[in-house]
């Protein structure tokens, strides 16, 4: 019988078992010079690995199993895949970091721990530490991928150029925060796209299809349509949970964004849709008040409606690539399972 791809479940196991045996190697080697630099990297570790969706892997994988098929055994890619893990925890760390986020997966965030042993400042270095450590390790990672020079040298090409948007979108994240009165709707989706959208769908979907040596233009170009769209929807979800999200579901705090003055989309399409009268009070309001101004604006409506659009966008574009039927389907599942969390 032809192998079928490995189920989702198994899929995050085998992702998360290359972690843990590459991260065991790490920590031990750490242990050797120092105690306190083993201690160091098994709190990176567990950062590492506590929970999470595992989402830019699984793009990945399908967009490497959209070119190879079913019978591609997935143990040759798994390093890859990992590094994409290691990469998503450097960001978040440093994006913990800069919004200064008290949890994180229902787990206190890398500043806060370890401020907890030396004070804040000791947190905050320790926070960067971290997440340069988990970028490096995902070099480190992706170089055990075993794959020809050539294939490899354009699955890294990809690798940077997501690296680049992610921190150009991050950079720009953090200077809407200090002018959000100035900010706008098509700039809140331009961050969105660079922050979020390049590095969770659409760049592991071309990442992927680099690890398969596919060259198909017009998969390729699927990829990135859908990409784009669903990354952006994947954001715009987040901004809404980032405002209206329960913490113990979200394992965030509770209105964060507001908290933080981030110009979101929402926050953006509520300032262009509310009355002279909404903006006076919101501008004095606290932060459970403020998101009651932001319903009554209708904007979170119309993020949900840019959110179905772009589903839409990103599955037709799927419907109709050139890629493996099992593929397909797959992301088809995942435009809406990514884009439809519960708050």
């Amino acid at each position: 019988m032809p192998r079928q791809p490995v189920s989702h479940r198994a899929l995050i196991g085998a992702v998360e078992g290359t972690l843990a045996d590459f991260l065991a190697c790490q920590i031990a080697s750490l242990d050797t010079v120092d105690p306190a630099l083993g201690g160091f990297a098994r709190t990176t570790r567990d950062l590492v690995m506590a929970g999470g969706k595992r989402i830019r892997p699984t793009f990945a994988y399908w967009g490497w199993r959209g070119v190879v098929g079913s019978a591609e055994p997935v143990e040759g890619v798994l390093p890859a895949l990992g590094a994409l893990e290691l990469m998503h925890t450097f960001a978040l760390v440093h994006d913990d970091l800069m919004d200064r986020s008290a949890t994180r997966r229902g787990r206190p965030t890398a500043h806060r721990l370890f401020a907890g042993q030396h004070g804040d400042r000791f947190g905050d270095s320790a926070a960067i530490l971290v997440g340069d450590l988990c970028l490096v390790w995902a070099d480190q990672l992706l170089a055990r991928t075993a794959l020809p020079p050539a294939t490899l040298f354009d699955v890294r090409t990809r690798y940077d150029r997501m690296r680049v948007e992610a921190v150009a979108g991050q950079y720009l994240d953090v200077l809407g925060e200090t002018d959000p009165a100035a900010w706008s709707v098509d700039r809140a989706l331009l961050v969105a796209r660079h922050k979020t959208a390049s590095y969770t769908v659409q760049w592991p979907l071309g990442f992927g299809l680099a690890l398969a040596a596919g060259g198909d233009p017009a998969l390729e170009e699927a990829y990135r349509i859908y990409g784009l769209a669903v990354g952006e929807a994947f954001q715009l979800r987040d901004d809404l949970l980032g405002v209206y999200g329960d913490p113990a579901i979200t394992g965030k705090p509770a209105c964060d964004d507001l908290r933080t003055g981030k110009p979101t989309t929402v926050l953006m399409l509520a300032r262009q849709l509310a009355t002279s009268a909404q903006l006076d009070e919101f501008a004095v309001a606290g932060i459970t008040r403020q998101a009651e101004i932001i319903a009554a604006t209708g904007a979170p409506a119309q993020v949900e409606e840019m959110i179905r659009s772009r589903v839409d966008e990103g599955v037709a574009a799927i419907a109709e690539a050139p890629v493996r039927t099992e593929a397909r389907a797959a992301l088809i599942e995942l435009a809406t399972a990514v884009t439809h969390r519960p708050a």
